[in-house]
C-alpha cells in the first residue's frame, strides 16, 4: 500500500483476486481519480502473453469494462480500468436471493447489449459467469451492468494458446460443444448467458449437465418461479445444439423485448432492491480526492524571522544641499550598520549562508608608506618573528605567466616529410612474354610448348 507504480499509479488496497492477478484500487496521479488495476502475479511466458492480449482489448461500450491503459515497472505489469464498486451478480444474489422477473430482464438486456459489442469486435469471451458481471453502485435506481474479465477471451482467427483437448473457462458454465472440443464461437457465450439468467431468477447455480439431458427430449417445462414468456427466451439460449440456439446476442435481445411485454406488472418489492457500494472504506492516508498526506514544502526565498517581519536592509543616504550633512566630520558618530543575518534553519532542513568574506585575490587599497629597500625585512609578525626577505629572481628564469616556447633543436624538430614517391610500393618489372611459352588456362603461367 502506498507504492507508486511506474511513477503514475499508487496502489491503495486490494479489492479482488483473479486467476492470473490481483485487482487493486489505485490512485492515478495523471488523471487525478481512483481506478482499478489488475497486477500480474505469475511471470511465465504463457501468462504474460495472455496478459498482453487482454490489455490490448479496446471496446468502448457502456456495458463493457475493458482495459484503458497499461504500465510496466521492472518485473511487474498492470493494466487499469474503471473502478466499479457495486459488486457482481454473485453479491446481488447473496444479498437478496432470487430476483424478480422484470428486474432479471433488465439485467439480461444490458448483458446481451454488452456481449453484442464484444462479438462485433470478433471476440469470444469464453468466461461468462456471475462473478465476471459487475454492477455500478446505483442504489435503488436503475441497475447498470458491466461485462468484465477478458483474461481468456479469444479473437476469432488468432492462434489459440491452449493445448489440444484442453478447455478454458469455469466449470458449470461450459457449452456442450466446448466439452466436445470444438473451437470457441459466439453461441457458446450465449449458452453461458442463459445459465446466468437462470441463476438470477432461481437464486442458485443451475446444473448444466442435467439441463442438457432434459433438452434432449425436447423443451422441458418452465422451472418453478420462471414465467413462461421468459422461459421461452431462456430455452432458446440453453439449447444443447448450437444450430438450434440463438446465433447472435441481438437476436436474443429482440426476443427478450417481446417477452417483457407479456410479463405481469412489477410488484412493490422490485423497488426495494438496492445496489450499494461493496468496496470498503479508504485506508488511512487516502481521501475522496486522493492521498491526504502532507506534501513536502520547498525552501523559502527569505529566512524566517523571529518576529515574522522582513529583514531590514540599509537605506541609501538622501541627497542634501549641505556639505556638512553629506560628509560628517571625524568627531561625528558613525551611523549604525545593519547586522548581517545569522544562518537559520528553514522548513526543509536547509539554511541560509552568511555574506561571503573578502578574498585575498581581490584588489586592496594602496599603501601610503614609503617603499622599503630590497632585502629589508618586513614588520614583525604575531610571535615577533620577521618574515624572510624575498629572494631576487634567478637569471634566465622565464616569467611564469609567459607561456614557455617549445625547444627547437636537433632532438625536437618537425617530423620529416617524405616525398610521395617514397611511399609507393615498388613493383617488379615484368619480363616480356616469350613466344616459345604458352600460358596456363588457370594460373596464367607460361610453359614450354612441346
Amino acid at each position: 500500500m502506498g507504492e507508486i507504480f511506474a511513477g503514475r499509479y499508487e496502489l491503495v488496497d486490494p479489492i479482488g483476486r483473479g486467476g492470473v492477478g490481483a485487482v487493486w484500487r489505485v490512485w492515478d496521479h495523471r488523471r487525478r481519480r481512483y481506478v482499478a488495476a489488475k497486477v500480474l502475479q505469475q511471470r511465465d511466458a504463457h501468462t504474460l502473453l495472455r496478459f498482453v492480449r487482454e490489455q490490448a482489448l479496446r471496446i468502448d461500450h457502456p456495458h463493457v469494462l475493458a482495459p484503458a491503459s497499461w504500465a510496466a515497472d521492472d518485473d511487474k505489469v498492470l493494466f487499469t480500468m474503471d473502478l466499479v464498486g457495486g459488486g457482481s451478480f454473485a453479491h446481488l444474489i447473496g444479498d437478496y436471493g432470487p430476483l424478480p422477473p422484470r428486474y432479471v430482464c433488465t439485467l439480461l438486456d444490458q448483458l446481451l447489449s454488452g456481449l453484442a459489442a464484444v462479438h462485433a469486435e470478433g471476440v469470444v469471451h469464453r468466461d461468462i459467469k456471475p462473478a465476471n458481471i459487475l454492477l455500478e453502485s446505483t442504489g435503488t435506481g436503475r441497475p447498470h451492468v458491466r461485462l468484465s474479465d477478458f483474461g481468456i477471451a479469444l479473437t476469432k482467427g488468432e492462434p489459440r494458446l491452449t493445448e489440444a483437448n484442453y478447455v478454458m473457462g469455469t466449470p458449470g458454465y461450459f457449452a456442450p460443444e466446448q466439452m466436445m472440443g470444438d473451437d470457441p464461437d459466439f453461441p457458446a457465450d450465449l449458452f453461458a448467458v442463459g445459465l446466468v439468467a437462470l441463476y438470477l431468477i432461481t437464486g442458485h447455480k443451475p446444473d448444466a449437465e442435467a439441463l442438457v439431458k432434459l433438452f434432449e427430449q425436447g423443451v422441458p417445462n418452465a422451472p418453478t418461479g420462471v414465467p413462461e414468456p421468459l422461459w421461452q427466451v431462456l430455452a432458446g439460449l440453453l439449447q444443447p445444439d448450437p444450430e438450434n440456439r440463438f446465433r447472435t446476442a441481438n437476436g436474443a435481445r429482440k426476443a427478450l423485448a417481446t417477452a417483457v411485454d407479456l410479463l405481469p406488472e412489477a410488484d412493490l418489492d422490485d423497488d426495494a432492491i438496492e445496489v450499494f457500494d461493496q468496496l470498503g472504506p479508504l485506508p488511512t492516508g487516502f481521501g475522496p480526492d486522493g492521498p491526504t498526506r502532507p506534501r513536502r514544502r520547498h525552501a523559502k526565498a527569505d529566512p524566517p524571522q523571529d518576529n515574522g517581519a522582513a529583514p531590514s536592509r540599509p537605506q541609501p543616504a538622501a541627497d542634501s544641499g549641505s556639505a556638512d550633512e553629506a560628509a560628517p566630520g571625524p568627531d561625528a558618530a558613525a551611523p549604525p550598520q545593519p547586522a548581517a543575518p545569522r544562518p537559520s534553519m528553514s522548513d526543509t532542513g536547509s539554511f541560509t549562508l552568511p555574506p561571503p568574506l573578502p578574498r585575498n585575490d581581490q584588489p586592496r587599497a594602496p599603501h601610503t608608506e614609503a617603499p622599503e629597500a630590497p632585502g629589508t625585512p618586513g614588520p614583525p609578525g604575531l610571535l615577533g618573528l620577521r618574515p624572510p626577505a624575498p629572494r631576487p629572481p634567478k637569471s634566465g628564469t622565464p616569467n611564469p605567466r609567459t607561456p614557455r616556447r617549445p625547444r627547437i633543436g636537433p632532438h625536437r624538430t618537425r617530423p620529416h616529410r617524405r616525398s610521395p614517391r617514397a611511399h609507393r610500393r615498388r613493383r617488379p618489372r615484368r619480363r616480356p612474354a616469350d613466344p616459345r611459352l604458352r600460358p596456363h588456362r588457370s594460373s596464367g603461367r607460361r610453359y614450354p610448348i612441346r
